[in-house]
């Protein structure tokens, strides 16, 4: 969609076919993955080898409007995250300068990256009359501050891919890789695949992608006939592949979750182990999205889900025009956030943002397609389903533009 007066008649046609409780954000359709750093940027971000934060940046404020939005990010953290942190509160600008007389007030605060800044800037923002939170980034400085905001009754939009910090009242817009899971496991049985083995590696991603793997196979009607974990250290995962690859023998489909790091090896070694993509079906998530990914002839015909790309390249050449660089790819989620919350006021009168309204089961449309919030905070996405190529990603299963029942 366009900027500007478009997107709020887009917000009330999408109003009358969700139905009187039912609304939508005014963003482009759908657009490319984050990438495999969101999930590993936000769970090592609380370790004490990180350098220190710098100088605290005084809060901004920006836009008139009566609707006071909090929005809290790591903008004086070092090195990577305080720079996304800088290209998501410019995408939030943009996104509130892309509304026509957007009835919004901005309140932009710095909680440096730490429990304690995400703590002070979220009791800050109750105390000037904030009506929802977006943010903060990572999952220690969400769960400081969502205990203050769930106290005061006031609803949290962050962005966080760890789902252990979901609550209700803390809804989680990132993309979390359990959805990437559901999506090419429940595409690979719909395709009439049936028995998996798996190598997941050793790491909190590998702990949160296994369990999910797990419970979506067996309730789909699969079969887990092998999962092992392997290291990061090549010389020692020789053994996990060895046994997976013995056990492929009866399997149609091998899980490769994980990004370009690791992935290609594990690969390469099933190969050599004689379990390689000629023999089976290679599935992974959305940290395949990677050019290294697809010049791997050992991943070829592989699939990963992902959302399509249309949107988010839109975004970025209107993020590259008004700030002359490119975003991060976490931007999409402070520009999602910003519409969603200008579309809820301008949609929903004096009721902006209940939990009622947030859980809508019709979801929302964003810069990386549909999404709707779980009640338990974490939320779903429409995702496309990909082949690895040499060329790139190619679609085989196109993102859904609506959901079906519940979502609970």
């Amino acid at each position: 969609m366009f900027p500007g007066a478009g997107r709020v008649r887009s917000a009330v046609r999408l109003l009358r076919l969700a139905g009187a409780a039912a609304f939508a954000m005014l963003v482009a359709a759908c657009s490319g993955f984050p990438g495999g750093d969101l999930f590993n940027f936000n769970s090592s971000s609380g370790n004490n080898n990180n350098p220190p934060p710098g100088p605290p940046q005084a809060a901004q404020t920006v836009g008139t409007g009566g609707t006071k939005v909090a929005l809290i990010l790591p903008l004086s953290a070092a090195g990577n995250a305080g720079l996304a942190a800088t290209s998501m509160k410019n995408a939030a600008e943009m996104a509130l300068a892309e509304f026509s007389s957007p009835n919004i007030q901005l309140l932009i605060k710095d909680d440096a990256g730490t429990a304690q800044g995400a703590q002070q800037a979220t009791q800050d923002a109750l105390a000037e009359g904030v009506e929802v939170i977006l943010g903060p980034l990572f999952a220690h400085t969400v769960s400081a501050a969502g205990a203050s905001a769930r106290a005061r009754g006031i609803p949290m939009i962050a962005f966080s891919t760890d789902a252990n910090v979901a609550a209700r009242g803390v809804y989680l817009l990132s993309f979390l890789p359990e959805s990437d899971v559901d999506r090419v496991v429940d595409y690979a049985i719909g395709s009439g695949k049936r028995s998996f083995a798996g190598l997941v590696q050793d790491n909190p991603y590998g702990s949160v992608v296994e369990a999910e793997f797990q419970q979506v196979v067996a309730r789909k009607g699969g079969r887990v006939i092998a999962l092992e974990r392997y290291p990061s250290d090549k010389a020692q995962m020789q053994e996990a592949v060895r046994r997976v690859a013995e056990a492929a023998r009866q399997a149609d489909t091998v899980f490769l979750p994980g990004g370009a790091d690791a992935v290609p090896g594990v690969a390469q070694a099933l190969a050599a182990a004689g379990a390689g993509a000629k023999r089976v079906q290679l599935i992974g998530t959305g940290l395949w999205d990677d050019p290294h990914i697809f010049a791997d002839p050992s991943l070829q015909g592989g699939w990963f889900p992902a959302p399509e790309t249309a949107g988010y390249k839109n975004f970025s050449n209107r993020y590259r025009a008004r700030f002359g660089q490119d975003p991060v790819r976490t931007a999409t989620l402070a520009y999602d956030a910003v519409s969603l919350v200008v579309g809820l006021v301008k949609a929903n009168g004096p009721h902006h943002f209940t939990d009622e309204v947030l859980t809508n089961p019709s979801g929302f449309a964003g810069i990386d397609g549909i999404f709707r919030f779980r009640s338990d905070g974490t939320n779903q996405r429409g995702l496309a389903v990909l082949r690895v190529t040499t060329s790139g990603g190619q679609v085989v299963s196109p993102a859904p533009k609506s959901f079906t029942g519940s979502g609970t």
